[in-house]
């Protein structure tokens, strides 16, 4: 069964908006009218980011009990994923990120993932999202070795997590080093299929050049949540490349100055087909929480809200009308 979900992220443009407990409130309730049930959130570090790891929830709502029944107040079943940056240095711990690509960082990596996915567990969801790998302007040059230590890495990371419950989704973003000589497949290929899963992402795919219909087809064993993203561009020119591309490409558009990379699922020529892909979604009998996202809207209650739409008058029906169709009986 598919269950809807919204992520977190698309309500915090800036580090500061997003900090305070009516915000957070107001943006549960928007995300339960417009028809999820579910909530993904992000990693995040310090006072400003209050729902941004085990330590600051509990700090802000008492413990994670106290956090779980301020979603349902909401209006929201739960908690379904959690996306995690291990590239992200924590004050909390006050230890270094964690390059997966190198060995001697790993035991910090396997520790932060367990403390994020005990959390999960208990907030009802199931799923750790994880960025697998820096960014390409980082390292363009991933040989064979640091893919296998990558997949040596990803491999402890979901055995080290399994006991609470929660799979290992890896999420490729389309700033990843794994853009270069075709290192997603290879990292795909090197981790252990039962330990190690993927988190589709179809706008970061697509503005990447990857067809994410394609990408099913081929890893639909392997997908154990979606991120649902439509997008208003393509890096074509290979802008992911430039230093600092996280703030001049992904925010500031790259030299195209690009308004938006992601858009609502109905904007006018969509690049990526929502409704075709749920429906391939729900034809490859997929089982679980898709996310949708607008990353860096402008509006997000507006966003969410044109989402939501969509989800309730096309999505639903997409997926009810290809179960249907498969339907034996």
């Amino acid at each position: 069964m598919i269950r809807w979900a919204h992520a977190i992220n698309h309500f915090k443009p800036n580090f500061d908006d997003f900090a305070r407990r009516r915000d957070h409130l107001r943006a549960l309730r928007i995300v339960s009218i417009s028809g999820f049930t579910g909530l993904e959130l992000t990693a995040g570090t310090g006072r400003w980011e209050p729902l941004g790891n085990p330590a600051q929830i509990a700090a802000n709502f008492g413990d994670l009990d106290g956090f779980a029944a301020f979603v349902r107040k909401a209006g929201l079943d739960g908690v379904s994923s959690w996306f995690f940056d291990p590239m992200m240095p924590f004050r909390e711990d006050l230890l270094p990120s964690s390059d997966p690509a190198d060995a001697a960082s790993r035991p910090v990596l396997i520790e932060r993932a367990q403390w994020f996915a005990r959390a999960l567990a208990e907030l009802g969801g199931d799923v750790l999202v994880a960025r697998p790998a820096v960014s390409a302007w980082q390292r363009l040059d991933l040989d064979d070795d640091d893919i296998a230590a990558m997949a040596e890495t990803w491999n402890a990371v979901g055995d080290a997590i399994a006991e609470f419950g929660i799979r290992l989704g890896l999420h490729f973003d389309f700033l990843s080093a794994l853009r270069v000589d075709d290192g997603l497949e290879k990292l795909i290929s090197a981790t252990d299929p039962h330990r190690v899963g993927l988190t589709l992402d179809t706008g970061e795919l697509t503005i990447a050049g990857v067809d994410p219909h394609d990408f099913l087809d081929r890893h639909a064993d392997r997908v154990v949540l979606v991120h649902l993203k439509n997008v208003g561009a393509v890096d074509d020119i290979a802008e992911y490349t430039r230093r600092n591309a996280e703030h001049h490409v992904r925010r500031a558009g790259g030299s195209r100055a690009v308004p938006r990379w992601f858009v609502e699922l109905d904007a006018a020529s969509p690049l990526v087909d929502s409704r075709r892909f749920v429906a391939d979604l729900a034809r490859h009998g997929y089982d679980g929480w898709v996310v949708v996202e607008s990353e860096l809207s402008p509006h997000p209650p507006t966003t969410t809200m044109l989402n939501g739409w969509q989800l309730q008058h096309v999505l639903a029906p997409a997926v009810a009308a290809e179960v249907n169709e498969g339907d034996p009986r």
